[in-house]
């Protein structure tokens, strides 16, 4: 199949909603990659809510270096999918656009990196093709965490240094940077009762002096220069605070109050300081504290050879940031690290999710070209 339309239905039509298991969709790409010649890693691990999880991961070619091609197969939950015509899971083609959940993030793009080794043939490789498919991206990396500490074929990645193109959507655009993203929780514990009685304690109480100090960090990362950088659009670290109480009623003292912070650093910035000093208040507030979620910014040197190189096959004349996050966030290894795919992030987790059908190809064209440069004999 050299069509990455014929691909992507296979990987579309099979769901994978990151709730759930993604078994059905690695069982289809491990059986691509197969086909192709690949040899296959498989890891198959439980998410944290027990769930059955697999990554794949595949090989073409012998030695190391040449290139890592990384992307997830999970994608967001579609209940409020707007097409009546037919279901999110149900691959359709209408207007030159593929139309289902992961037709854009990111299921075209895997499509668009199989499709191109399809058409190099059965060439002889002088460095490796490697293909790394994720679960549980879009819920907090757990599947690109797995790969990191135990995969044999991503230590291989690493010691060669392979050339790695994250294929999130990106328009087919050379992006050299992203924010990282970092993440807590702190958590109030009361008693509920009847609020004209004695008995209750209200979480809220204690959250309240938290909360003044979470408001001083926003305001603070909005004018520090040690927390900006133009290189980005916002160029802040976007510090976001939400509050739940779980809706009690207005007559009983709540017994539960969290407050939960999520941010974006940039390269070369500090998280964990911001998130010490957190935790530092929850302790004096009395308030639990969970440190959820911590991924690295990604950064590759915008006058690299390798991003010349990349933005010379790509066609473009300068290279790009974005704002939010993928698995490169745990690929802090790689030094030599752009994310590049078809298709535009504005259509991603869209209740009308599609990809255009000149993306799935110029993607796959320049997928190709970029296999050719780097691993053809």
């Amino acid at each position: 199949m050299t069509n990455p339309l014929e691909y992507a239905r296979h990987l579309v039509g099979s769901p994978s909603v990151s709730s759930q298991s993604n078994t059905e969709v690695s069982n289809v790409v491990e059986a691509m990659l197969r086909s192709l010649g690949f040899e296959i890693e498989r890891q198959e691990f439980p998410d944290p809510q027990g769930v059955p999880k697999v990554n794949v991961i595949g090989k073409i070619g012998t030695g190391v270096g040449g290139v890592a091609y990384l992307g997830h197969t999970d994608v967001v939950p579609a209940e409020t999918w707007s097409i009546p015509d037919h279901g999110p899971f149900e691959p359709t083609v209408r207007n030159e656009r593929l139309y289902g959940r992961g037709s854009c993030d990111m299921k075209g793009s895997i499509a668009c990196a199989l499709a191109a080794v399809d058409r190099l043939g059965s060439p002889s490789l002088r460095e490796p093709i490697y293909v790394v498919c994720t679960a549980d991206e879009e819920v907090g990396f757990h599947g690109a965490r797995e790969v990191v500490e135990k995969s044999a074929l991503y230590r291989e990645i690493v010691a060669g240094q392979s050339r790695s193109i994250i294929g999130e959507p990106t328009e087919l655009n050379v992006v050299h940077a992203h924010k990282g993203i970092m993440g807590f929780r702190a958590i109030s514990h009361g008693r509920a009762a009847h609020s004209s009685t004695r008995g209750g304690k209200n979480a809220n109480l204690a959250l309240i002096p938290f909360l003044q100090e979470m408001k001083r960090i926003h305001d603070e990362t909005l004018v520090d220069p040690r927390w900006l950088n133009d290189e980005f659009d916002p160029p802040w670290i976007s510090w976001n605070i939400v509050i739940n109480d779980f809706n009690c009623a207005v007559n009983i003292t709540a017994p539960l109050s969290l407050c939960k912070v999520y941010f974006r650093p940039m390269p070369g910035q500090p998280g964990e300081e911001l998130v010490n000093r957190a935790k530092e208040v929850a302790q004096r507030c009395g308030l639990e504290f969970i440190h959820e979620c911590a991924g690295q910014p990604v950064y590759t040197d915008p006058n690299s050879e390798f991003v010349r190189e990349t933005l010379t096959l790509a066609g473009g004349s300068q290279s790009k940031t974005v704002s939010y996050g993928t698995d490169g966030a745990m690929f802090s290894e790689l030094k030599n690290i752009l994310v590049l795919g078809p298709g535009s992030i504005q259509q991603a987790h869209t209740d009308d999710e599609w990809i255009s059908l000149d993306q799935l190809e110029k993607g796959t064209q320049l997928f190709e070209r970029l296999f050719r440069r780097w691993c053809v004999q």
